[in-house]
């Protein structure tokens, strides 16, 4: 059988399908192996409550579960959730927003496709344009969204040392160029894969930058504020008219419900909406019916900063401990935790790279990801990317400890020339 140029493109082998194949796998408990790879919420049982007991009250509520599974949502997306959204960012950030500047789609999967390919590619006057991402490495979900070929460019970063074992990306504005082919600027904030929080003066820089280029800037706020606020130091949340902001309910605790949310100018919503209808026809109404209330009521707000903040936070604190200790006597250097759900890992001067310390982790029952995926757009060889891995932390503390000492005793293998 023979596909399009469109089937081999998404039907090759890939590094979101290797992780997400691989999260699967361990995540459905036939098989032993340790999930350190994938980024699955952690199943945090205050939070899970809260969405149990609303499920139930649904259940409860006339015929709300038939209406729930029973009917279409519009291609926009669950419209009482859409205004309880608007009002709390409205209230709580002061922008001018409304309900014409939300939109609902599959997932934040599906919204980064969607807007990397309304702002890149061939357009009808023959140029192309490109994703930048300013600040690499990047996510790795987002290296084979583009439908054409060179897609995306990728900025190397500065490295601040903040002290022996800790280090801090930074763009690198000083190397950083927009040439008429860049269509837009995405970042994540915090990023995945390092838990990296841009600052607020590097986000202002590039708006300024967005703004002078007349592109819009992306920002990927799955893991930020106001939920579900998994950002560990001071960053001020921001939007305007030719800002993208993606927000999604997965890593809240709901990634089974496929929740993307964008916020956007009128225009870019209307594009979404038109798209969704062709695509999908509508969302998930699920994740929608569980949270909107936490909305209108601003529990949300309290509950990812009272709950899911301090869980992540400590987990992080502990798994950072444990890694250390694993790591004793290695030229190991983390980035510094500021958000998300991940340790990024360099291990400097490693003599074996990180793909072959991903197998070795494997055949040993831990899973991580390589570095190497999460460099999209960067085509220069930089050793850098070869000698780091992502960790998960975020699930039960005996699979994280086990999965860190295993870690350990890989890394001090590898450099003792095993």
């Amino acid at each position: 059988m023979k596909f399009s140029s469109f089937g081999q493109k998404f039907t090759s082998q890939s590094g979101i399908l290797q992780l997400m194949d691989d999260l699967g796998k361990a995540m459905s408990g036939n098989t032993n192996m340790r999930m350190l790879g994938g980024g699955n919420p952690g199943h945090i049982p205050e939070v899970q409550r809260i969405f149990r007991k609303r499920m139930e009250q649904i259940l409860r509520e006339g015929n709300r579960f038939e209406k729930l599974i029973g009917n279409y949502d519009p291609p926009q997306g669950d419209l009482a959730f859409i205004e309880a959204l608007a009002d709390l960012l409205r209230s709580t950030f002061g922008w001018d927003i409304s309900s014409q500047n939300i939109a609902l789609t599959l997932g934040s999967q599906s919204s980064f496709f969607i807007l990397f390919n309304l702002f890149a590619g061939e357009f009808p006057d023959g140029s192309r344009k490109k994703i930048l991402f300013p600040l690499a490495p990047e996510y790795i979900g987002y290296s084979d969204l583009g439908l054409s070929e060179r897609f995306f460019i990728a900025q190397r970063p500065s490295i601040e040392h903040v002290d022996d074992h800790t280090f801090k990306y930074h763009v690198d504005f000083g190397a950083l160029t927009l040439g008429d082919d860049i269509g837009a600027i995405c970042v994540s904030r915090p990023t995945n894969p390092t838990g990296n929080v841009l600052t607020d003066e590097e986000v202002r820089h590039l708006m300024d930058l967005s703004a002078t280029h007349q592109i819009p800037l992306i920002i990927d706020n799955a893991y930020g504020l106001p939920f579900p606020s998994i950002i560990f130091t001071g960053a001020e949340p921001v939007w305007n008219e030719n800002t993208i902001l993606c927000m999604s309910l997965s890593k809240l605790g709901l990634p089974g419900t496929r929740t993307g949310i964008v916020i956007a100018s009128h225009e870019i919503i209307d594009a979404i909406t038109g798209i969704n209808a062709i695509f999908n026809l509508a969302g998930s109404g699920l994740g929608p019916q569980l949270t909107t209330e936490l909305i209108k009521s601003g529990e949300i707000i309290s509950l990812s900063q009272n709950v899911i903040k301090p869980y992540y936070k400590n987990r992080a604190e502990q798994a950072i401990d444990w890694l250390s200790q694993s790591l004793q006597g290695c030229d190991f250097h983390l980035h510094k935790a500021e958000g998300a759900l991940f340790l990024w890992l360099w291990l400097r001067n490693f003599p074996i790279t990180s793909e072959t310390l991903y197998e070795r982790l494997k055949a040993r029952g831990v899973l991580v990801v390589s570095g190497h995926y999460f460099f999209p757009g960067m085509d220069e060889e930089w050793q850098h990317k070869h000698e780091c891995i992502r960790i998960t932390y975020s699930q039960d503390e005996e699979t994280v400890r086990e999965g860190l000492e295993i870690i350990g005793e890989e890394v001090k293998r590898a450099y003792d020339g095993f």
